[in-house]
């Protein structure tokens, strides 16, 4: 494996852990707590292995939504991820993929055919659908490494990046807090890097979310 291959690899660790925790566990659980803590001071975007010349206002932004008397985040993180009501941007997979918007869709049945051939268990120990955005980025993160790039593109490839975009697109959107959009303006960007060095094509796969028929 060649010096920038690892280098790609150690990217997608590092970002796709962090990002992954933030967006599966709330903001007071023991893996999410230390990364919030951290995020309050915009300094830690010098130190984010994917660079861009937008990255030190996302960081003053989510840093200064973290510092401030905003709605609290532990609420916010409630209103985004779990309910009772209808969630601004649905974080599963299939909802985009099914015709029928549904969890445990054909899409997700696909992934986990995928990581049962490749010898994958489920990270989560919850019953809930693996095609979780928080689960896919952690377990991207897990397969860097394990410095298993090929099982890495061909995840992003075929079961992360065709649906992705359209859910940071609806997350930046209509999360109605500040520091979460920033987490989506980190992802969108976080993920362009990782698309730009795919050794396979994205699948293109038609998205069915919000509701287009």
């Amino acid at each position: 494996m060649s010096s920038q291959d690892s280098q790609r690899l150690a990217t997608i660790a590092l970002t796709g852990r962090v990002l992954g925790v933030l967006y599966h566990q709330g903001p007071a659980s023991q893996d999410a707590a230390p990364l919030y803590a951290a995020l309050a001071d915009p300094d830690w975007a010098g130190q984010w292995p994917v660079q861009s010349s937008e990255l030190a206002e996302v960081a003053q932004r989510m840093a200064d939504a973290l510092n401030s008397q905003q709605e609290p985040l532990n609420e916010a993180w409630q209103r985004l991820f779990i309910g009772p009501f209808a969630l601004p941007a649905a974080p599963w997979g299939s909802v985009y993929l099914d015709k029928e918007n549904v969890l445990f869709g054909d899409s997700m049945l696909e992934l986990r055919q995928w990581m049962r051939d490749n010898g994958i268990a489920h990270l989560s120990e919850q019953n809930e659908p693996d095609d979780h955005i928080g689960i896919l980025l952690m377990l991207a993160a897990w397969l860097a490494e394990q410095d298993n790039q090929r099982c890495v593109d061909e995840l992003l490839a075929w079961h992360l990046l065709p649906w992705a975009g359209r859910f940071v697109e609806l997350f930046i959107q209509r999360a109605d807090h500040p520091f979460y959009e920033g987490l989506g303006e980190l992802t969108r960007l976080t993920l362009a890097n990782w698309r730009e060095g795919l050794l396979i094509p994205v699948a293109a796969k038609e998205l069915y979310y919000p509701n287009s028929r």
